[in-house]
């Protein structure tokens, strides 16, 4: 089952809770799953009773095979690594596996609009953008970086690609100042965010013009960690770097209209590489899709795009897949 297939069974599940019922769902669930959600919910016009029964009774299977082995795991994990390690060394493992529990403050940002974001902080030094923009998730960041001007975003850039850590004392000072614009927040874990994978992967979602404006500023300041960079960086078209196998896999998570959308702006062996990957029935559909859609903006192909990258980040760091490699709105 597709990932978008899993957002509609999560959807009408929802809907069939009633209002209240899933408003409380909602408490529990980020920024991200709210809004895709939400926009799930909201393209929903009819359901057949069959999909609503099959959603229903998958729930109850998997409710069924559920079991609440202990009821807070944060202290349960606190207690056993005390036990094992001493208070010193677990400490420090527990801040960073229950790292960002109490980001109250900067965890507000997650909620807002990208341009909200952005008008908030421009005023910041830009080591505060560094330290506040590698909690969001890397798709936001570098949605609020579009909104700097280019020589506050090259700069951003680079100190993020140069962060090592933030000191809890500094991250509370950060905080503590976000609870006071934002009404939230207690006190920040220290954490090790930040780096040349993160600053890679911001960078990525950034559009092929704005990526390599920042990347040639960082070059022109430090030509090694802007290479450390690039290695790190998967673009679209390092899918032909992927092994068959692995380029299945992927396909398997994607929708056929994404796919449609995201391969109008790629090369004839990205096309052939994917094509080879699928069915002789689906590939025939597929090269049919692509030969009757019109033109697409640059920039829908681009979000398609970023979505499949997503999707193939997350199942590399799943360990499913070996990654092999390293905007204007015009109409392609």
């Amino acid at each position: 089952m597709s990932q978008e297939d899993g957002v509609q069974d999560a959807a009408i599940f929802l809907m069939s809770l009633g209002e209240e019922e899933a408003a409380e769902v909602f408490k529990h669930l980020s920024p991200k799953e709210v809004q895709r959600l939400g926009e799930s919910i909201a393209r929903m016009r009819t359901v057949s009773r069959e999909r609503v029964d099959a959603v229903l009774d998958k729930f109850t299977a998997e409710a069924a095979s559920q079991s609440l082995l202990v009821s807070d795991t944060d202290n349960y994990v606190r207690a056993v690594l005390k036990r094992a390690l001493g208070d010193d060394k677990a400490s420090l493992l527990i801040d960073r596996i229950l790292q960002g529990g109490d980001v109250s403050g900067i965890e507000s940002l997650k909620w807002m609009d990208p341009l909200s974001v952005a008008e908030l902080l421009r005023n910041e030094h830009p080591q505060i953008l560094a330290a506040i923009l590698v909690h969001l998730d890397t798709d936001q960041a570098s949605e609020v970086l579009k909104h700097f001007t280019e020589r506050a975003r090259n700069e951003v850039m680079l100190r993020i690609a140069t962060l090592e850590g933030i000191q809890p004392t500094a991250l509370k000072d950060l905080n503590e100042a976000l609870y006071q614009v934002l009404a939230g927040g207690d006190k920040i874990r220290k954490s090790s965010l930040g780096g040349v994978k993160t600053a890679a992967e911001i960078i990525n979602l950034l559009g092929s013009t704005l990526e390599a404006s920042v990347v040639d500023s960082i070059r022109e300041s430090d030509p090694d960690l802007a290479q450390r960079i690039m290695d790190k960086m998967f673009t679209f078209e390092d899918l032909n770097k992927l092994d068959n196998k692995s380029v299945q896999t992927v396909l398997k998570e994607v929708s056929s209209d994404s796919l449609v959308i995201a391969l109008k702006g790629a090369s004839p062996e990205l096309k052939e590489k994917i094509l080879a990957n699928m069915s002789s029935r689906a590939a025939e559909g597929l090269r049919e899709d692509l030969e009757s859609r019109g033109p697409v903006r640059l920039s829908e192909v681009e979000s398609q795009q970023k979505d499949i990258l997503k999707i193939v980040r997350r199942l590399s760091d799943e360990g499913q897949i070996v990654l092999g490699g390293g905007g204007d709105d015009a109409f392609v």
